[in-house]
């Protein structure tokens, strides 16, 4: 296995706090103890992750802009020539925050669900969640308009869309009828859910997760010509099956990684997507962590779980497998406590 001597890329979930209760959550923020940093141990943390010299930094949650001061431990890295790209739900975003975050922030991505209220809230599960990204999109567009207009550069701003079987149908409306009336957005990725968190639970997988037809017509030339088509021509659009989340050994076989996942509290995941950590930021050396992690990418049990897998189903199966062998006793419990997901009634 091909493997680099330390991660090019680096996601810190900076909190598990957040205001909403998306169904297909990964970390199943808002649902568990938020787990985030001291001020001074986030800047210790970022510390040890500037060490490793990584070209970006991706701070997700959870929703960071809960957290006070957030702007100041981004600037920590900016200050070490790294670019840090923030994700957000738009929910805590206003107009008075956004010079703070502007002024450190390279890439600013607003997760969006759907192309109307009904479908985003729902899959949010908070009412008003969808005009709260309308809201902050609106904000990055004017401040964007604003730094163009003085001679700056624009702001880089876009849209993640997770796709489910319940938005599918709106991705070209969401070309047609949202990007318009933002027409300084640079980016929109519409991504496969994948099976991780609260997405992995056996109901969501049957009923939500896109099968492989799906999948390929996601990813297909015509799909994409069709978003091509309905998206204005600035905005640079991408479909995604995010089957390199996998890990799949195949794959790892012929590629080396790049990414690494912290949680809240500075522990480092093994692996992105799954539970299992394997040491901490504030109490080991980085470059320690990192070989631990590689290391885990070719466990035994790791291959055995994942070499079968052809569909998301088969994948949700691999990753309750390891999540339950290689989490801990505190997340077995959390496991064992998700809600099932509501099976959708045929009339």
């Amino acid at each position: 296995m091909n493997h680099l001597a330390a991660p090019t890329d680096v996601i810190w979930d900076v909190t598990y706090a957040c205001p909403l209760r998306c169904m297909h959550c990964y970390s199943e923020s808002g649902r568990r103890a938020a787990r985030q940093l001291s001020h001074d141990d986030m800047l210790r943390v970022a510390d040890a992750i500037i060490s490793l010299r990584p070209s970006s930094m991706e701070f997700a949650g959870g929703e960071p802009l809960l957290i006070k001061r957030i702007h100041e431990v981004a600037e920590r890295f900016t200050q070490a020539g790294i670019k840090v790209n923030l994700y957000t739900s738009g929910w805590t975003f206003t107009p008075r925050m956004a010079e703070d975050i502007l002024g450190v922030f390279s890439r600013i991505t607003v997760s969006i669900d759907g192309a109307t209220p009904e479908v985003h809230d729902r899959i949010r599960s908070r009412a008003g969640s969808f005009e709260r990204t309308m809201n902050t999109l609106a904000i990055l567009d004017e401040a964007s308009a604003e730094r163009t207009a003085r001679g700056g550069e624009p702001v880089e701003f876009g849209i993640d869309y997770a796709v489910l079987r319940s938005n599918l149908h709106q991705t070209e409306e969401f070309c047609t009828e949202i990007l318009p009336r933002f027409p300084r957005v640079r980016f929109l990725n519409f991504a496969a859910a994948v099976p991780t968190g609260l997405a992995s639970r056996p109901e969501f997988s049957e009923h939500e997760l896109l099968d492989n037809e799906q999948l390929r017509a996601l990813i297909g030339e015509e799909h994409n010509q069709r978003l091509l088509a309905a998206a204005p021509a600035s905005v640079q659009i991408r479909t995604s099956d995010n089957f390199i989340l996998m890990m799949h050994p195949n794959l790892m076989a012929q590629m080396a990684f790049p990414l690494m996942h912290i949680e809240p509290d500075g522990q480092v995941r093994a692996m992105p997507i799954y539970e299992g950590t394997v040491g901490s930021l504030l109490t080991d050396d980085p470059t320690v962590l990192w070989e631990r992690a590689v290391a885990r990418w070719s466990d035994p049990f790791v291959v055995d779980a994942l070499t079968p897998v052809r569909s998301m189903r088969d994948w949700a199966e691999a990753t309750r497998r390891i999540d339950y062998h290689f989490g801990t006793d505190a997340d077995r419990r959390r496991i064992d406590r998700r809600p099932a997901h509501p099976v959708p009634v045929s009339l």
